[in-house]
């Protein structure tokens, strides 16, 4: 049985799914891919244990406030996706790296990897925010390929503080 926890967020409605042991699921309302590893309607839990401490998780991340452990983790992937997910997971808070980073650290450990297989496991990331996809930048510095939209890409990194005069931020419309 899945169980689903809907909660606001200054990027919107947000999207948290959960086995009953782990979060296997978060997403942002409308993004690309959006609960796209699961698999049976979930139902709806405000009390599960997992689903509360991920909920505490992102309170204290949006309010900028010390994070308590992250929630136990089970997104669903291939071996590849799942190599890539692990290194955002080594991502400091407030940094970013390059898909190209990625893939230069992956082959240094004997997994072949290109930047675009790098950017396409990072985009179906089931796991937003927790999982930081959103720290993962074009080699030129440009904010892309955040499945949430780029303006929440430049939201997320701007709260925690990463240095956003480095960033090329695309013009695209005005709203989150």
């Amino acid at each position: 049985m899945m169980y689903l926890l809907r909660m606001g967020s200054p990027v919107g409605p947000l999207y948290i799914v959960s086995d009953g042991e782990a979060i296997t699921g978060l997403w942002l309302e409308g993004q690309k891919y959006f609960a796209s590893t699961l698999h049976d309607a979930p139902v709806e839990s405000r009390d599960l244990p997992v689903l509360c401490q991920a909920e505490s998780w992102l309170n204290a991340y949006f309010k900028k406030a010390p994070l308590p452990s992250l929630p136990p983790l089970r997104p669903e992937g291939s071996p590849f996706r799942q190599e890539v997910w692990n290194m955002l997971l080594a991502i400091p808070y407030g940094q970013t790296t390059t898909y190209g980073a990625i893939a230069a650290a992956l082959k240094a450990r004997g997994v072949a990897a290109a930047p675009q297989a790098v950017g396409g496991a990072v985009g179906h990331n089931p796991i937003s925010i927790l999982i930081p996809c959103h720290r993962v930048v074009g080699a030129n510095g440009s904010l892309t390929g955040y499945a949430g939209g780029v303006k929440k890409k430049a939201f997320l990194l701007d709260l925690e503080g990463a240095d956003m005069a480095s960033f090329f931020v695309p013009k695209r419309g005005s709203a989150l």
